[in-house]
């Protein structure tokens, strides 16, 4: 294996964590992982990584210093704010996480109550870093979504402006970032994989228990396993 992904394979059922880095440092300057999610392994292969994160998971998550949760905090202070990092529960159904190794974008699936498949969504971020307990990433805040009629539309396109105004994100990253949007529709429009290939049909195994999260959830420096 080579690149971002040298770690052996995980096997369905393992629990590992799936993590984003904060887009901006600590109080001591360093880096750290601000949103972590624990998931179970549903597939590991040399072309997808596919977890599943079920409802009711405990997960880290950022809000404001009074614990207002970042969302309902006006765009223009949105990431500027003072904020803090709390744990809580995953509300709602589960969702479906599928990564190719390299790719500058994940892929999620979303069912409503029942099993009634809602839509896919396009989660541009950093490709996956790989490290033994999970993968770590960064989050670029624009998204798109995408439908069973294939149409799709474009989420966050605020966010990503409002973020590269407050300095969260350079021109330069920005416009990788652009592009890998771009990129990604054009997967959308040619209805590449993952898209034909069903799994919006998968369940979860009955069997599986719901990850824990670990006390020790932010160890492991967010660049140093490659």
């Amino acid at each position: 294996m080579t690149g971002t992904d040298r770690t052996a394979r995980w096997s369905p059922g393992d629990h590992i964590l799936w993590r984003y880095r904060g887009h901006a440092p600590d109080r001591s300057g360093r880096e750290h992982v601000d949103i972590c999610r624990p998931v179970t392994v549903v597939q590991d292969t040399e072309e997808i990584l596919a977890v599943w994160m079920a409802p009711g998971t405990e997960c880290v998550k950022p809000v404001l210093a009074d614990g207002t949760p970042v969302h309902q905090q006006p765009l223009a202070t949105r990431y500027t704010a003072p904020r803090k990092i709390v744990r809580d529960r995953w509300f709602g159904n589960g969702v479906l996480k599928l990564a190719r190794p390299g790719v500058p974008w994940s892929v999620w699936l979303f069912w409503d109550a029942g099993w009634e498949f809602r839509s896919w969504y396009v989660n541009l971020e950093e490709p996956r870093t790989r490290w033994a307990g999970g993968v770590d990433s960064e989050d670029h805040f624009l998204d798109i979504s995408v439908y069973p009629d294939r149409s799709w539309l474009w989420r966050d396109e605020d966010e990503f402006e409002q973020a590269q105004r407050v300095g969260l994100m350079s021109p330069e990253k920005a416009r990788r970032v652009r592009e890998a949007g771009d990129a990604a529709v054009a997967a959308i429009r040619a209805w590449e994989s993952p898209f034909p290939d069903g799994w919006e049909e998968w369940r979860p195994d009955p069997s599986w228990r719901v990850p824990e999260l670990p006390e020790d959830w932010s160890r492991v420096p967010a660049r140093l396993a490659s």
